[in-house]
């Protein structure tokens, strides 16, 4: 197919329904009659030229009047209820699952370090000298690192520790903006923050106490903040290389699946913050306690692998619906 003559010769068509739509309030019945009509042609012209053109802005630009007349023909939107519906089933848990190399990168990466700074910190006394005197650690170890955890009341402290985990986890999607370079420090921050804590606890033969005060609620707080940092430098990477399309589009995209995320973790880190106050000091044993976190992060892995790869398949990206800077590849 000569795609040239075939843009010629459909063009006035294409122009005619970009002026219906812009003043689609305006219209009369005839009009509107033409709206629906030229409506149903450009969808078809469009059909054609994704099969037939490698021109993706010709695409893309075909494929955005087709989306704002659609709009304008059916001129009804979802109920509420079905977008929130959408978002929990779709949107999130696809940004999610779509980000898992990202996601398991972030966390080995932080695990690594953790690791390595906790062993540094519990094998060498220069090292622990240098953190604090004797005394000082002798008190962290065996008083305030338990109390921490109960020495506010739980509705107060969940609302503490929400608003710290959420400020990290801030961090790491604004940072994004800075083609998500800063994220790795965060995350070295927060690592490094841990390894030092469980190098003094373990040293001091308070491993079980460090684990079983960090586990119930580390393990949901961590993964959330893993998948923050992944949001933000993958959508920093989209900058970098955006691949075989427009770099805007890519950022566009990229930068609605980061809001997507925000808006998810809210609500995980709210559960965190729930169980790091009532469940971490609750005078439950520590089998039970782990036990409580354990299964708090499977369901939330089990809950975005199943939607996840369910809107995988079903060709799903969690970008906005008929977005207007969507661009079609051929």
């Amino acid at each position: 197919m000569d795609v040239d003559a075939f843009v010629l010769a459909h063009r006035p068509s294409w122009d005619r329904l970009d002026t219906l739509v812009k003043h689609r309030r305006k219209l009369s019945g005839a009009e509107v009659d033409e709206l629906v009509e030229l409506y149903q042609q450009v969808s078809t012209h469009l059909s054609v030229l994704r099969s037939a053109s490698t021109d993706t802005v010709l695409v893309g630009r075909l494929s955005t009047l087709v989306a704002r007349a659609r709009s304008a023909v059916t001129g009804a939107h979802a109920p509420l209820w079905s977008e929130f519906v959408r978002f929990w089933t779709v949107s999130f848990p696809v940004v999610a699952y779509r980000a898992w190399r990202w996601w398991l990168g972030s966390a080995i990466g932080f695990f690594v370090v953790a690791t390595l700074i906790a062993f540094w910190v519990a094998h060498n006394p220069e090292v622990q000298a240098t953190i604090g005197t004797p005394t000082d650690i002798d008190d962290l170890v065996n008083n305030k690192f338990a109390s921490y955890y109960s020495e506010n009341p739980a509705g107060s402290f969940a609302l503490q520790v929400w608003v710290n985990n959420s400020w990290v986890a801030a961090q790491c999607i604004g940072y994004s903006i800075l083609l998500g370079l800063p994220i790795p420090y965060v995350l070295f921050q927060n690592a490094a923050n841990l390894g030092v804590s469980a190098g003094l606890m373990f040293d001091h033969g308070k491993g079980d106490i460090f684990l079983g005060l960090i586990a119930p609620h580390g393990l949901l707080e961590m993964t959330a903040v893993f998948l923050a940092a992944a949001a933000g430098m993958r959508l920093g990477w989209s900058v970098i290389s955006p691949g075989n399309r427009p770099r805007g589009q890519v950022l566009a995209e990229q930068g609605r699946a980061v809001v997507a995320v925000a808006v998810g973790l809210v609500v995980v880190l709210l559960v965190s913050g729930l169980i790091e106050a009532l469940v971490t000091p609750s005078p439950f044993p520590t089998f039970v306690r782990v036990a409580i976190g354990v299964l708090a992060e499977a369901a939330f892995l089990s809950y975005i692998g199943y939607f996840g790869r369910k809107a995988v398949a079903a060709g799903a990206t969690g970008d906005v619906e008929d977005a207007p800077d969507v661009v079609p590849t051929g």
